[in-house]
């Protein structure tokens, strides 16, 4: 019997979390190939911040996979192959390999979209002078860490105060680099938090040495062959390194005029057989009840394991369930946790929420805050009418972030701001309250009298 040939474009994620879901459902019935048009498979962005602090075995072990990893004769993974284009008629992918510029037809029964994202690079004068970099992949990462190790290299300017921007400036400051943190609207990592959280974290970047610029324009990178600065609409910012981190966009371009990518459901395309997973699509948010861009490795490691579930299933007997996105940070000597919507993603999303902000300690006030009792700051958004939670973050410098799960489970299960109250978690003095923080902060919301211990 001949083997199904599923072909698989990106070793992302979502690419290797479909050769896990195809070997573990269909065995030897099934004839893998993945395409990945870089030459390093694969290496993990998120994991950057830990390899330019010295906090990993090696920069090769910062990946998802190796090709090894998948000895099985009926798994291939070619990389410096780049797919260019789908003829949905005749069922090929058209694909050419880096090393020879050879293009050459491969034919699949089912192929699986899952094509990642790239770095956004700044359309501004200067953007191709020397020591203006990205913040994403395996040969920015080794350059980078390069240039940190460089004791010519003083100044450093990061453009972006996102997620992958905080972790630029942080690694960049530790490093012992005069740091300036740049970013267009009104606050550091404002559509990741509300301004309660992100008012303390720019306090504690400014005390850790990092200067943070908000709505700057920039206008352009200026150097005689090398960066020297950053001109924005205000002022000139002297910089030897500039780190671009202003966010990413999916990598599928290439697949416009070929592929409807976000209207069909079942994570299907317009194509027969044909399949979007991770960045390559809009996934379902569960607290806004709609389809969002949530560009997390969460997501596209669920969406794989969905499609491939359902892989022959001419209509699936469930629809993809849905996604909270959660995602959680350090900065410095805080740690947060966010899920779900917060004001910024559920305007953006046309869902109404209610918040509420709840802060106190983290263990009874008996306990000193020199004794490991520090401050606890709560968020959460539910939906005015039905108390419904659609999101919350929690922040501290006690490691509290594994209270987002919670949060994340909640929201996934469409608890309200009532169960969440009354929701039963251990109590023990060594570690938390009476009520659980995240009790007190649905309780608060509530309007309920204050819990005083």
């Amino acid at each position: 019997m001949e083997k199904i040939k599923v072909v698989i474009v990106g070793a992302s994620h979502g690419g290797h979390q479909s050769i896990l879901e195809l070997l573990t459902r269909y065995g030897e019935n099934v004839d893998i190939t993945l395409f990945e048009a870089g030459d390093y498979i694969s290496f993990m962005s998120c994991g950057m911040e830990l390899y330019l602090e010295d906090k990993v075995t090696d920069v090769n072990d910062v990946r998802n996979f190796r090709p090894e990893n998948f000895p099985q004769s009926n798994v291939h993974i070619l990389n410096n192959h780049e797919v260019k284009t789908i003829d949905a008629d005749k069922k090929t992918v058209t694909v050419t390999s880096a090393s020879d510029n050879e293009t050459k037809e491969y034919p699949y029964d089912k192929l699986i979209l899952s094509s990642g994202v790239k770095p956004n690079n700044l359309p501004v004068p200067g953007a191709d002078l020397e020591n203006v970099y990205l913040m994403r992949g395996y040969n920015w990462a080794t350059k980078i860490k390069e240039k940190l190790n460089d004791p010519a290299i003083k100044k450093i300017a990061v453009v972006g105060a996102g997620y992958i921007g905080i972790e630029a400036a942080e690694a960049s400051r530790k490093a012992g680099k005069e740091v300036v943190l740049l970013d267009v609207i009104d606050r550091p990592l404002g559509t990741y938090l509300d301004a309660e959280m992100t008012d303390i974290l720019e306090q504690h970047l400014n005390e850790n040495g990092i200067e943070v610029l908000t709505n700057a324009k920039i206008e352009a990178f200026t150097g005689n062959g090398k960066v020297e600065a950053i001109k924005t609409s205000e002022k000139e910012i002297p910089a030897d390194l500039v780190i671009q981190a202003a966010g990413v966009k999916a990598n599928t371009e290439w697949l416009k005029g070929i592929v409807d990518l976000d209207e069909r459901e079942y994570l299907q395309t317009n194509l027969p057989d044909v399949y979007a997973v991770g960045d390559a699509t809009l996934a379902y948010s569960i607290p806004a009840r709609k389809k969002m861009p949530i560009a997390l490795a969460t997501v596209a490691r669920r969406e794989a394991r969905y499609v491939v579930k359902h892989l022959f299933e001419e209509v699936p007997n469930k629809p993809f369930g849905g996604v909270v996105g959660s995602s959680a940070l350090s900065v410095f000597d805080y740690h947060f946790a966010a899920s779900g919507l917060n004001s910024f993603t559920a305007a953006k999303a046309g869902v109404d929420v209610r918040v509420s902000y709840y802060e106190d300690t983290l263990r009874p006030k008996y306990v000193p805050e020199e004794q490991g009792n520090p401050k606890v700051s709560i968020q959460l958004f539910s939906d005015p009418m039905t108390h419904q939670l659609l999101g919350g973050a929690v922040l501290s410098t006690y490691d509290v972030t594994g209270q987002g799960n919670v949060l994340a489970l909640a929201i996934q299960n469409k608890l309200t701001l009532e169960e969440l109250a009354e929701a039963d978690f251990f109590f023990q003095p060594g570690f938390d309250r009476q009520w659980s923080m995240l009790n007190l902060a649905a309780q608060q919301a509530l309007g309920e009298e204050p819990f005083v211990e």
